[in-house]
């Protein structure tokens, strides 16, 4: 069986959310960042949970790829990643996620699924830019996070589906407390909301 491996890119889109999450305090602004950069991480988490042995389960058209691999004929032109909420629908699925005799199932939220859409909403917003006249309450913000927080913790943490390239235990625990200095971030950028 193969191992998914967890790759620098999702770690890294943590530490970036980490470290905007800590620079929002001076500048709204920042919340942009934060929400691309969690967004991001998520999504990378997400597909290193669902993906196999080879990779078509975060794919659009798999049954083709799948078709073009047992028949040795030509690939179609280009993978397309299955989108955000595809791939959150798919992870709480039992059929996609238990893929080993070890990984545990995820359950789910109405809170977590409300702040996944909204964190996907968002983003899109801000990475698919439409001019436009968009007012938005950060105060929302700091919940929405905590919210996917917990989802993403799970992933890293408890579905046995996410392994790291060296040392796993060391790596999860890193991650842990980067988690959970993002979200004492966030309870503080929380009270500092409401405090407005």
């Amino acid at each position: 069986m193969r191992r998914r491996l967890a790759c620098p890119a999702s770690s890294a889109a943590g530490c970036a959310a980490a470290r905007l999450t800590l620079e929002t305090h001076e500048d709204p602004y920042n919340w942009k960042w934060v929400i691309i950069a969690l967004h991001n991480s998520t999504q990378a988490f997400m597909v290193l949970a669902l993906m196999g042995t080879a990779s078509l389960n975060v794919i659009k058209e798999k049954e083709k790829w799948l078709k073009a691999i047992q028949l040795g004929t030509e690939y179609p032109e280009r993978q397309k990643l299955l989108n955000f909420l595809k791939l959150y629908k798919d992870f709480k699925s039992k059929n996609c996620m238990m893929q080993n005799t070890y990984c545990k199932f995820f359950r789910d939220s109405k809170k977590i699924d409300e702040s996944m859409e909204k964190l996907n909403d968002i983003r899109n917003n801000f990475v698919h830019f439409i001019p436009c006249n968009w007012s938005i309450e950060i105060a929302l913000f700091p919940e929405v996070c905590k919210q996917v927080l917990l989802f993403v913790e799970f992933l890293i943490l408890e579905s046995g589906n996410v392994r790291f390239y060296y040392n796993d235990e060391s790596e999860k625990a890193d991650l842990a407390k980067l988690i959970a200095k993002i979200r004492s971030e966030l309870e503080m950028l929380g009270l500092e909301c409401k405090a407005k």
